[in-house]
């Protein structure tokens, strides 16, 4: 598994990058707008993932795959989409933690064996994977990837169960990780999850449509019904017999990832009965319990810290304004060629409003610090705006450990609060103070059906990866 990333501008973002989004469709009849659906599904998913694209669609005895890298809107026209009909389409969005950013590890995946085609479509990261895939290429089996994805699909491959699901089941018994993904073989769709549960899954219909995908803002902008979340461990098969759902291992304890609520997820999304917004409007109210701070505005770090600064303004009375403005029209940022013009890139996505700020002794509330670069910048353009104070706020504890579950984060060495104290934070990045939400406010503010969750990047309590494993993370 490939761990070295192509695209160096990565390593100037500051925040944690969710791997992809996917999204699975079953129709019991021959759909000409089934790609059409897939489309704007993945359109609603696009943040999780810009650098790929993907739609494979099952149709007149055969599959048919698209994918290229960029945004789903660049990837994909009218005139493609229309030449993509059938009974069941996969999709996908990658932002790559495994694997370099090119097209070879675009998916979904399409692979042709004994046992017929299967397109498969993954999202989090197998901790087993350099294992599986040595003992696979010992038995003849060739990679033309960095992907997990095509380790599970050589596994099926090389299953000694002859019936498909059989041997998609054989496979995932013996793959240890995080990961949700959706399988298409020539009749039916699969979807399942780990059995820590990890990564998000859910389950709609529209009409006659079954549609499983990371997140249910995919099913609102189809209009379609959210039915219910994929359980840890589970394993669901639609097809012209309907919908079966089975346990297809041993469910292991609640570690679905914190940062799916803090950061990742849409704040439109629904995660097992719990509303993403209403979640981080929470974390607002109880940080600024924590925090007890005076001050003349609060202002979010756009767009990310919006939902946790209303609650904070509701719980402590201080008035909220939109004091910086974000550049929606602007995408990833290029390489840059200097330092000079590298420092501007924060000012090519944020413009504070002197107007607003000037005087005043403002908190900047944003849901995370893993570097410390972007928050140091932010907070030297609202003082060159004129404010008396500048605080800043996060809904989140401190990022103190990598994540090997699917998530782009920096090694333990490269992140700001493994190395620092808070007040050695507050001065690194030029705050006149610094609080953080405890891990207690956190886990309070989010009201779901499920008993734990993945604290690992926050506490280093790793549920699944052993010290072996992770020293070659250091």
């Amino acid at each position: 598994m490939d761990r070295e990333y192509s695209n160096s501008n990565r390593r100037l973002e500051d925040k944690m990058e969710e791997e992809c989004g996917i999204i699975g469709i079953y129709s019991p009849e021959h759909t000409k707008n089934i790609a059409d659906l897939t489309y704007l599904g993945l359109h609603a998913l696009q943040h999780r993932g810009q650098e790929s694209a993907g739609i494979c669609v099952r149709g007149e005895d055969r599959f048919k795959t698209y994918k290229d890298m960029g945004f789903v809107t660049n990837v994909f026209d009218e005139e493609r989409l229309a030449k993509m009909s059938g009974q069941m389409s996969l999709g996908h969005v990658r932002y790559s933690t495994t694997g370099s950013s090119k097209l070879v590890n675009a998916q979904p995946l399409l692979i042709n064996s004994a046992k017929g085609e299967l397109a498969l479509a993954h999202n989090g990261n197998l901790v087993n994977s350099d294992e599986i895939r040595c003992n696979l290429e010992k038995q003849g089996a060739i990679f033309h990837s960095n992907l997990d994805t095509e380790v599970i699909a050589h596994l099926v491959a090389h299953s000694f169960k002859d019936d498909i699901i059989e041997a998609f089941t054989h496979s995932l018994q013996q793959v240890k990780g995080a990961y949700s993904i959706i399988v298409l073989t020539e009749d039916s769709l699969i979807a399942a999850r780990d059995p820590y549960g990890f990564r998000p899954l859910s389950i709609g219909k529209l009409g006659e449509h079954y549609i499983v995908a990371s997140e249910t803002c995919a099913f609102d902008i189809v209009g379609a019904e959210l039915i219910r979340d994929l359980q840890p461990g589970e394993m669901v098969v639609i097809n012209e017999e309907g919908i079966q759902s089975n346990y297809y291992c041993e469910r292991k304890p609640d570690s679905f990832c914190v940062f799916e609520f803090i950061y990742f997820a849409r704040p439109d999304s629904v995660i097992e009965g719990q509303n993403v917004h209403l979640a981080r409007r929470a974390m607002g109210r109880h940080l600024a319990r924590e925090m007890e701070i005076e001050a003349d505005l609060i202002i979010p770090v756009p767009s990310s810290g919006i939902s946790a600064a209303l609650g904070f303004a509701e719980e402590s009375g201080i008035p909220y304004e939109q004091g910086i403005l974000r550049n929606k029209y602007v995408g990833r940022t290029f390489i840059q060629p200097t330092q000079e013009i590298r420092d501007l890139k924060v000012r090519i996505k944020l413009n504070p409003i002197q107007e607003i700020i000037e005087d005043k002794r403002v908190v900047l509330l944003d849901d995370s610090i893993v570097r410390g670069t972007t928050s140091k910048q932010i907070i030297r353009m609202v003082r060159e705006m004129g404010a008396q104070e500048v605080h800043m706020a996060i809904s989140s504890p401190p990022v103190t450990d990598p994540c090997y579950y699917g998530v782009d984060t920096s090694r333990r060495q490269e992140l700001i609060a493994a190395q620092y104290s808070v007040e050695e934070i507050a001065e690194h990045i030029g705050a006149d103070s610094l609080a953080y939400l405890s891990q207690e406010g956190l886990l309070n503010s989010i009201n779901t059906t499920r008993n734990g969750f993945c604290t690992a990047c926050l506490n280093g309590d790793y549920p699944l990866v052993g010290e072996s494993d992770k020293f070659a993370f250091e």
